[in-house]
């Protein structure tokens, strides 16, 4: 697919993602140098001066889930929704990266953002994900890391600290992000 292709693609993502989540039309305005959606898929550093927010969620199946626990631990909390075509067209590359490097420490946590029981049964049986999947049931945990818009990554560092924040549809598997990930390893 061309990066003309998947530019439109993800505007109309978010175009439609916004006649859900109005509170997504401000994203529109944002912008981003090499894409006009602010969907490029760029990683941007964790602002120094903002503490990383605590998070503790109920797994979909399976134990619950806390970055406290994890502390140790490289996690990776990717913030999806089913209506999200980028989020599907990702989750491949997130599977592969968690399983290439889990004896490294690293784990990814797919964050479904406030959708019910039906809609992510029909993702997971479309997409045959089998990362842990959290629920972030009334969007808090979106909120607090700073999410606007889907997919989102935040990298939690060994020391339980955000490293980085990827807003966009990532290759997991490219060149770019393996930079991303081994500087955590």
């Amino acid at each position: 697919m061309s990066e003309t292709q998947r530019t439109a693609r993800r505007r109309l993502a978010l175009m439609a993602a916004a006649t859900v989540c109005p509170w997504l039309l401000p994203a529109m305005a944002w912008g981003g140098a090499q894409d006009p959606a602010g969907l490029d898929g760029s990683r941007r550093p964790w602002p120094a001066d903002k503490a990383t927010p605590a998070l503790a969620l109920p797994a979909w199946q399976g134990p619950a889930q806390s970055l406290a626990v994890a502390r140790g631990r490289i996690v990776l909390l990717n913030f999806w929704a089913s209506w999200c075509e980028p989020c599907l067209a990702e989750m491949p590359s997130l599977e592969l990266l968690a399983a290439r490097h889990a004896a490294h420490g690293l784990e990814v946590w797919a964050v479904n953002h406030r959708e019910t029981d039906g809609a992510i049964a029909r993702f997971l049986a479309r997409s045959g994900l089998t990362l842990p999947v959290l629920r972030d049931r009334d969007g808090s945990a979106a909120r607090d890391f700073g999410v606007r818009i889907f997919p989102t990554t935040i990298a939690i560092g060994r020391d339980g600290r955000a490293a980085f924040t990827v807003v966009g549809e990532t290759d997991w598997t490219g060149p770019e992000a393996r930079q991303w990930v081994s500087a955590l390893l």
